[in-house]
This record gives structure tokens, sequence and C-alpha cells, in this order.
């Protein structure tokens, strides 16, 4: 039989370690603000002077995306679902390539600091706007997520003073060196949780052979069901859309790479923090693998020692280090790290929209966080998409298209809360409660009789049912479609109004061996007149910067 207490208390180490990340990150940005106190400039607190290394961009970029969601959800995914999930790494890849070769190259050489700049000069400030708004709501409404989890005041008063503090004080220099530093906490606790749970468990060998007679390791699923949860299409297709959402047209993303030196060292920022990417998930897919050897047969979760799935990770650790002071408090601080880190990232980003654009006029899980960027990242993937890859489409298109993937990503998304999809599509593995007692009696724990399931409405089992990862490609291909079909209807935008560096001519590598249908695909830009333009010219009349470029 395996006793477990219904409880693990912090004692004084753990609060020490805990704070000691407060201290640090607070104190990162003390030394910014007092190494810049010289070089107060917009362009230096939004940008770090865009003269930022390549090295702390990329662990910025992955500590600022691999949050407490990551550090608690993926675990506890794994745990119910297997080990399908190490397959990111595939999204990750394509997310990468995409963001690199596709968005970034337009971005950075049009001279923006905020990416809804981009909105303004391809379309209007009408669509600026409305973007702004929707990023704002989108962060927002992932801060519910991000600090969820932990005691609820505390962790919003406590994350609130640490990152306005360190942000106001240092800018951008100081969130990324913190990130930085949050990054090495994260892969730390994640190491050291491995370390521990494996030799509790009986060694590599015995948690492999675990998680294989409890189906942990079926990871390639290729059926093409929308609806299953998580398969190789839904993973792979599906995880790209709605993690491309979140770099290739993030403010947060965009607004690290184009403070790099040079548009390379802002490419080799996002390839480097690729591989930090696939290092945080490999940990979080170990710890849920280890994490299953342990508890194997004696549930947390269905057994009642906790209320939540979400809780299993911490629950986990309190229980393999409660011998060891000091250690939890490393791992909740690993947890926090990922917290502070995508706050900070959030509240920076926010601060340049609201300077550059607005001047002008529940439970913690992976699916509740990436169906919430998914919703939002969708529609303004399909916007991005729409104006950098085709020169046809007006700002009358470009708005239509926006509320059109919005509409569908919430209608899809908002009815899934409500009606979760049965649990012959989300497929979750047996756990067991068989050796569970609770701490100090012999009473066997047993599992309580499911209820009737409530009637559903015909969507319930179809559209609603949807995997939370295909959210962000409705949302998307439904705002290219619909802003393509009215740009046409409307009359579609002249190229050569359009500023070259605003459009990327990717037709180029379909139709290599034909200048002529190049030219005809590229809609009048000229991309074989001048490729680059200045930013003070991209903000002239477009019959000006025609002129510009014809001459």
């Amino acid at each position: 039989m395996q006793h477990l207490p219904n409880s693990y208390p912090f004692v004084v180490w753990d609060y020490v370690v805990f704070a000691l990340l407060f201290l640090v990150c607070a104190s990162i940005g003390v030394f910014f603000a007092i190494k810049g106190r010289k070089k107060k400039t917009s362009k230096e607190f939004l940008v770090g002077g865009k003269q930022m290394s390549y090295g702390p961009i990329a662990f910025s970029l992955t500590s600022s995306f691999m949050s407490a969601v990551t550090v608690l959800g993926t675990p506890s995914e794994v745990y119910r679902y297997g080990a399908a999930f190490v397959l990111f790494f595939l999204s990750y890849t394509i997310v990468i390539i995409f963001t690199a070769e596709l968005f970034l190259p337009v971005f950075y050489q049009s001279g923006i600091t905020s990416t809804y700049e981009y909105l303004e000069l391809r379309f209007n400030k009408i669509v600026r706007l409305a973007a702004t708004l929707i990023y704002i709501l989108q962060t927002l409404f992932f801060f519910g997520f991000a600090v969820t989890g932990f005691d609820l005041w505390g962790s919003v008063v406590a994350t609130g003073i640490v990152c306005t503090f360190y942000c106001t004080l240092g800018g951008l220099k100081a969130v990324v060196w913190t990130d930085a530093f949050q990054m090495v906490v994260m892969v730390a606790g994640f190491v050291t949780v491995l370390i521990r749970g494996t030799i509790l468990s009986g060694g590599s060998t015995k948690v492999w052979e675990d998680a294989y007679e409890g189906s942990r390791l079926s990871i390639f699923d290729f059926d093409v069901d929308p609806l299953r949860r998580h398969t190789f299409w839904t993973i792979v297709v599906g995880g790209a859309f709605t993690w491309l959402g979140l770099y290739g047209v993030n403010q947060s993303t965009i607004q690290r790479c184009i403070s790099c030196k040079s548009e390379k060292h802002a490419k080799i920022a996002l390839y480097l923090n690729l591989l930090g990417l696939w290092i945080v998930l490999v940990c979080a897919v170990f710890c849920g693998l280890v994490m299953y050897s342990h508890y194997k047969n004696c549930d947390p979760w269905t057994a009642g020692f906790i209320s939540a799935p979400d809780q299993l990770m911490p629950y986990f650790v309190m229980d393999i280090f409660s011998s060891m002071p000091g250690v939890p408090g490393l791992f909740v601080a690993c947890a926090f790290s990922g917290t502070l880190s995508t706050v900070a990232a959030s509240i920076n980003a926010l601060a340049t929209v609201t300077f550059e654009d607005l001047a002008y006029v529940s439970s913690l899980r992976p699916q509740a966080a990436l169906s919430i960027h998914g919703m939002c990242g969708g529609p303004m993937l399909g916007l991005f998409t729409l104006g950098i890859i085709f020169p046809c489409v007006n700002w009358k298109g470009a708005i239509v298209g926006l509320l059109t993937g919005i509409t569908l990503a919430f209608w899809a998304g908002i009815g899934s809360f409500i009606y979760p999809a049965p649990a012959t599509k989300t497929l979750p593995l047996e756990l067991s409660t068989l050796n569970c007692t609770v701490a100090n009696t012999t009473s066997l724990l047993t599992t309580v009789a499911p209820t009737a399931a409530a009637s559903r409405p015909l969507l319930a089992d179809t559209w609603y049912s949807l995997s939370y990862l295909y959210f962000s490609a409705i949302g998307c291909l439904g705002c290219a479609i619909a802003g393509l079909l009215i740009s046409f209807l409307t009359g579609p935008t002249r190229g050569e109004d359009i500023p070259p560096v605003l459009i990327k001519p990717i037709c180029n590598l379909f139709c290599f061996w034909s200048d002529r249908l190049k030219t005809l695909l590229w809609c009048g830009v000229r991309h074989d007149s001048q490729d680059v333009s200045t930013r003070a010219e991209l903000w002239q009349p477009p019959a000006t910067v025609t002129a510009g470029v014809t001459a």
C-alpha cells in the first residue's frame, strides 16, 4: 500500500529559495536602470537600442513562452494522455522556420517597433487598432491562466509588483536578462525532479517499462479525425498553427527579435531558441513519465488527494522532496519563473503596443492556455499572412477577415469549454488507485460512479468537439479566405501602391522557372526594382512611395 498525506506544507527554506528568485529578478532591473540611466530613450527602453546579442534573446524567447503552463501542465498531460506531446518538437521546428524566413525579414526590414505598425503601413489605422485591441485582450486572458495554481491574490500581487518593477526600471534589457536567468532556473528545476524521481521509481529502465505497460509510449497515431484530442496531425499541423500565432506575429517575440543587432542575429536567436524549446519539452515529457511510474498504482487525483490534474506536478515534487527542505522551493521557483517570464514579456509588449499603437487614438493546463492563444492568435496570424503574402488584399478584406476568423475561433472554442469533448475522443489513459491508502488510516479508497451524462446539442459532438489545437487553424484559415473574397469583391489593392518591403514574394519559390509568372503573382509590387525601403519612406502617401521606387 502507498501511504500519502493530503498535503505537504512549505518550510522556511522553501520560502527562502522562492524569495531569492524575486530578489534576483528585481536586482537585474535595478542594474540595467543604473547602467542605462544616460540612455533614456523610447528606443532604448522598448527594443534595447537594437543592440542585443542573439544568445540572451534566444534564452529569453524560450523562457517567455515556456510558462508555468508548460512546467505544471505538460507533465500532467503526459501522465493522463501519454507521451504523444513530444511530437510538438515537429510543430516548434515548423514554427521557427516560418518565423525566421517569412515573418521576421518583413518586420525587421520595415524598421517597426510594434508589429501592429506593420498593419497601418500595409492597410490603415483601423486595421492596426482592431488588431492591437485583440492582442491586449489575448494577453489579459492569458494573465489569468499564468498565475492560477498558486495562491491567487498572493500570486497576482507578487507577480505584478516584481514584473512591473524590473520592467519599468530596466526596460527590454532587464526583461531579456531576467528571462535568461529564469530559463536556467526552469531547467535546473526540471533536471532535479527528473533525477530524484527516477531514482525513487527504480531507475530509468523501470520508468520506461512502467510507461510502456501503461500505454504512455503510444506516440504515433495517424488518425485524421479532427475530433481526436491528440494525434500526429492535431499536434503537428494544429500545433504549428497555434504556435505560429504565438511566435510568427506575436508582439512579444518580434519585439525581442528586432532588438538584435542585425536580421542575421535575430534569425540565429530564433534557431537557438528552437534548441531551448526542445530541451524544455523533453524535460516536461519525461517528468510526466516519471510521475506516472511513481503513481501507477496510486493516482493522487482519482484517489482524492488533490482536486485537479494540474496539481499533480506540485504534489509529486512535494512528495519526493519532503525530506529535503529547500528543494520544493526550487521547483515552485521553477514554475513561477515561467509565470514571471511570461508576464514580464507581456507587460513589456503591452507597453510597446500602447506607446506605439494606442497613442494614435481557471484551471491551469496546456489545453486552456493554448485554446486562448489559438482563438486570438489564429485570426491574427491570418491577418498578417494576408498582408505579407497577398498584395491584392485591401483593408476592407483585412477587417472582415479578422472578424470572421475571431468569430469562428471563439464559436468553436467557447462551445468546447461549455460542452467538453467526450472521453471517446479525448481518450484519457487508465489510472489506478489499487494501492492507495490515506496516511494514518487503513481504509481503501474507492472511486465514485459516474453520473448520467447531461443532454448535449447536436454541435456538441461535432463542431464543439474539435481538438483544441485546431482553433488557431480555424481562425487563420477563416480570416484568410474571407479576406481574399471580400478584397476581390470590393476591388483588390494595386501592387504598385505597396512598398516592396511589406510583401514577401514567396511565389518566387514555386515559380522560379518563369520571370513572367513571378511578375504576375507579385500583383504589381516592384520587387525587381527595389526590395528595401526606409521607415520614413514607408510613412509617405502611396503615390510618393511608388515614385521613389520607380526612380
